[in-house]
């Protein structure tokens, strides 16, 4: 990924995987082959596999330079985890570390980890292997987790088996060493960086906006998993814990930021991550223009 500028602040994707992973209507209930169909000319290659038909996800965090401080936002899947009900995840050996220092960083650099929501996905790297302990992966970070979500998980994990093991091993950890800090939904990170709620895809879910020299970024975790959500924003995902409320979200989301020039990134969009929403899709529907 190119080195994205906002203002003076600079954006590097730390990418652990890419994946051509399932039939857009395995991931969207909703999609249909003819609309689909309709949004494969600006999607193809790079965000749906044109053999297969099979959208293609990226897994990767944000390194967010900023007012002197390093932040990554989001983990992902982290190494070494034990995922047996996801076997693409179970025991994995990425390469996500060596491509952190590829941005010239290491972990003891990280000041702030922000978490966008708590899927087993996003928390992965929180910690590392250890002696046979789960400990935080950066030590002189300060962990974020939104509070709403913390609570929401911290009861769940019990009940669900397939968030179970995540919790444990790359949230619990953080705060059993001291390192996370509840924060609020609108939460001031620093200057020009801040929380706002975008809850449905978890209850506590939210987005990170930078604003910095006149130019405005905002990072959307999985509000959006797919480009195919730009056009078709009414399409909540399989794995949203409220589809009504994240489709509301996400229709509002597109609304107010589409020929605005912001900067949008999801955790899981392809190529670079970044783009535009613009108009000039079928039937005068919104598209996503990747950066770069």
């Amino acid at each position: 990924m190119t080195t994205l500028r906002i203002g003076d602040a600079t954006i590097d994707g730390v990418i652990e995987a890419f994946d051509a992973i399932r039939a857009p209507a395995d991931i969207f209930p909703d999609a249909t082959p003819e609309l689909v169909d309709s949004h494969r000319g600006w999607l193809e290659p790079h965000s749906i596999d044109p053999e297969t038909g099979n959208v293609i996800l990226a897994f990767r965090s944000y390194l967010v330079r900023t007012g002197g401080l390093t932040i990554l936002i989001d983990t992902c899947v982290g190494n070494d985890k034990e995922r047996p009900l996801r076997p693409n995840w179970h025991r994995k050996s990425w390469p996500w570390m060596d491509n952190l220092h590829g941005k010239g960083v290491t972990p003891e650099d990280i000041d702030i980890v922000m978490c966008t929501h708590l899927h087993t996905d996003h928390v992965g790297w929180n910690t590392q292997l250890q002696d046979g302990r789960w400990v935080p992966t950066f030590p002189n970070a300060r962990y974020l987790f939104h509070e709403k979500e913390y609570a929401y998980w911290e009861a769940e994990h019990r009940r669900q088996e397939w968030i179970r093991d995540a919790f444990e091993d790359s949230v619990l950890p953080v705060v059993e060493a001291g390192r996370a800090e509840m924060v609020a939904g609108d939460h001031e990170i620093t200057n020009g960086l801040w929380l706002e709620p975008a809850p449905g895809h978890t209850p506590g879910a939210v987005c990170v906006n930078l604003q910095n020299g006149g130019d405005r970024a905002v990072f959307c975790g999985d509000l959006m998993h797919h480009p195919l959500q730009v056009p078709e924003p009414q399409w909540s995902s399989v794995f949203c814990t409220d589809p009504d409320m994240s489709r509301e979200t996400r229709v509002a989301f597109v609304e107010r930021h589409a020929e605005t020039g912001t900067m949008v990134l999801p955790t899981h969009f392809a190529k670079n991550g970044g783009g535009h929403i613009e108009g000039g899709g079928c039937d005068g529907k919104a598209i996503f223009r990747f950066a770069g």
